[in-house]
């Protein structure tokens, strides 16, 4: 059902955050000194590339060695991401993370916005 307003003109309804989606790829990112933790094969350094799916409402993060075939899922992955800009901020964190190492996780949610 869809919202109208004042002059009975039909308004787009709310975005619903289970029916939207986007994504994030940061390229050859240099991490820190132990690099991230991933679930299947544990931590991972070097020249890494991260990715950002944001689909039913949750910040879906892996990451891979750059130019390699295989992605691994970053421990702490999904976040919950209300919305678009709450993902993004969580993707740019978890660059973040990269870039500083030491074992770097998923951002809990109230970090990523």
């Amino acid at each position: 059902m869809t919202e109208h307003d004042q002059t009975d003109r039909q308004t787009r309804p709310p975005t619903d955050p289970r029916t939207s989606w986007a994504t994030w790829t940061t390229q050859s990112i240099i991490s820190g000194p132990g690099g991230v933790i991933t679930t299947e094969v544990g931590p991972i350094s070097g020249d890494l590339t991260v990715h950002t799916t944001w689909v039913d409402g949750e910040a879906r993060l892996t990451v891979q060695y750059t130019g390699a075939l295989d992605w691994y899922t970053v421990s702490g992955s999904p976040v919950a991401a209300a919305d678009e800009s709450t993902a993004r901020a969580i993707h740019q964190a978890m660059v973040n993370g990269v870039k500083a190492g030491h074992g770097a996780v998923a951002p809990p949610p109230a970090l990523g916005g």
